[in-house]
């Protein structure tokens, strides 16, 4: 087991476009985005250490995806995962991963796609978002290779199939 504090926030305009009123808790979530201790349970499964630290997932409009991926990664569209790896001085006594942003129309749009594959497209951006956190990445084809084979393990072992067959 590891010692990794997963907080979930859902967007103030994603939550006010789909009528927040109808959820009765903090631990609900609007339709079409999976329950928080889902969520939970992917990113700690991507976790790979033993020290404790906290990640924060943000699920979020189309819009406000655009935005943020127009400003950091000078792309004017909505992307389904973004991972803004948190980088804190040595002094510091704990360990914040950072923050994995969510847009859940277009996880969802591309689950579509992958005729009904909802669940685990949700679990394969997790996965992805946490490993990013974690210092990896996809820019050159060595690196895109271990990422892709340690998503596709840590999916197996929580029960999906290879993405990328």
């Amino acid at each position: 087991m590891n010692n990794v504090t997963v907080e979930i926030n859902i967007s103030e305009n994603f939550s006010s476009s789909v009528d927040s009123n109808n959820l009765e808790s903090a631990d609900d979530v609007p339709p079409g985005v999976p329950e928080k201790t889902l969520l939970q349970s992917w990113a700690s499964a991507a976790y790979l250490d033993s020290i404790p630290a906290v990640v924060s997932i943000q699920i979020t409009t189309p819009d406000e995806m655009q935005q943020l991926n127009k400003q950091y990664r000078n792309k004017d569209k909505p992307t389904n995962v973004l991972s803004f790896p948190m980088q804190l001085p040595e002094e510091v006594d704990m360990c914040l991963l950072g923050d994995i942003v969510l847009c859940a129309s277009v996880i969802n749009n591309e689950a579509d796609q992958q005729e009904g594959k909802n669940d685990a497209h949700w679990v394969h951006m997790v996965v992805h978002g946490m490993l990013h956190l974690q210092g990896f990445d996809h820019i050159e084809e060595q690196a895109a290779e271990k990422m892709e084979q340690l998503e596709i393990k840590i999916l197996g072992e929580l029960g999906i199939a290879n993405p990328y067959q």
